[in-house]
């Protein structure tokens, strides 16, 4: 929005909001400000509203009861900080942003109907899995033919592979279907991620900011050339988007730290894993977004393996699934898993990153 202060006649100090860096920077502080003020009276209303706080299940790690009656739908702080930094400082004539941003807003609103079904009946079960896989992969699909309609013409409905800069597999009719795989499948694995106190928001931060880079760096024809990766004009803005994540993630961090004031919910993992998705779906870095979440997917892959093999077995591969409570039921500490978790997180984003330079 503030990006229109340029098209004065004599912008003046203004013409710093032409600069991507420095509308990030800014985004990045407002979300984090925004979270910072918002935070506590949030908190309090939901303690308000929400008498049992998020139902606990009973055969989950015995360490959880402890955590009863801490509120969810902690999402809501990390949307509006995401949501007010990037209809501020972005340029809201860039249609990646707006594909990201309704995704995740869209994902966020499924999340948040799951929350409330869950607190205002007090129980583990929500809206229906059905239901939401349904509304998840319909909203996915009308990002794919979106991010499809605004790609360049030599990229529309390709497949991109890292490292390998010629390589591109025409999807074709498939593209969209791909596209929601990847979305949905993002939005949750985040989504089963979020079982510990601060383990899922900065997994999402580290590929967020990953993921912003790489968006800078695919909008730049300069960068593309240097790097020799394929030039997507208009991404850059994504990574507007990014920062404020990173700002409204910290500023939730804040309160969500062991022992958590309040947790993310639906509301929150499964708005910021269809983020991710669509930033991979609009950059076409939808492998490097396996990559950077490399997390994620190993978590996903957890519950997976789990559920076939105890189906066909009936015994079980990992002592609780996802795979984070497996270790829980080791012995070891929360704090222990979570900050382990992170750093493999860097490690994997880090990776990621190579696969710029890397041809």
């Amino acid at each position: 929005m503030l990006y229109w202060f340029t098209e004065l006649g004599d912008a003046g100090l203004f013409n710093l909001f032409r600069y991507i860096t420095f509308r990030a920077g800014a985004a990045f502080f407002t979300a984090l400000l925004f979270g910072f003020i918002f935070g506590r009276p949030l908190i309090n209303l939901l303690r308000r509203r929400q008498r049992n706080g998020q139902p606990i299940r009973d055969d989950g790690p015995q360490g959880h009861l402890s955590k009863a009656g801490t509120p969810t739908m902690g999402g809501v702080l990390i949307l509006g900080a995401v949501v007010s930094s990037t209809l501020l400082w972005a340029r809201l004539d860039n249609p990646y942003i707006w594909i990201v941003l309704l995704v995740t807003i869209a994902f966020g609103a499924i999340g948040f109907a799951d929350d409330y079904a869950k607190v205002s009946k007090n129980n583990t079960k929500g809206v229906s899995g059905r239901t939401r896989m349904a509304l998840g992969l319909a909203i996915a699909a009308c990002a794919g033919v979106a991010a499809a309609a605004f790609h360049p013409e030599q990229l529309t409905n390709q497949l991109a592979f890292p490292v390998f800069k010629t390589v591109l597999l025409n999807l074709g009719i498939f593209f969209v279907p791909f596209s929601m795989l990847v979305i949905v499948g993002a939005a949750n694995a985040v989504n089963l991620t979020d079982g510990l106190d601060g383990l899922a928001i900065m997994p999402v931060m580290i590929a967020a900011g990953a993921l912003g880079i790489i968006a800078y760096a695919v909008g730049r024809a300069d960068f593309t050339q240097y790097l020799d990766v394929h030039y997507v004009p208009g991404t850059g803005e994504i990574l507007i988007f990014t920062a404020g994540l990173i700002g409204g993630g910290l500023g939730f961090l804040w309160y969500n730290a062991p022992p958590a004031a309040v947790f993310m919910g639906d509301t929150g993992s499964l708005a910021l894993g269809g983020a991710l998705g669509a930033i991979a779906v609009c950059t076409k870095h939808e492998i490097v977004l396996a990559i950077v979440g490399g997390l994620f997917v190993v978590e996903a892959l957890s519950v997976i393996i789990q559920v076939l093999y105890f189906k066909r077995t009936g015994r079980r591969v990992f002592l609780m699934a996802p795979i984070h409570h497996h270790f829980e039921k080791k012995g070891w500490a929360e704090p222990q898993i979570v900050i382990r978790f992170w750093i493999i997180s860097v490690i994997l984003a880090l990776i990621g990153l190579a696969t710029l330079k890397v041809r």
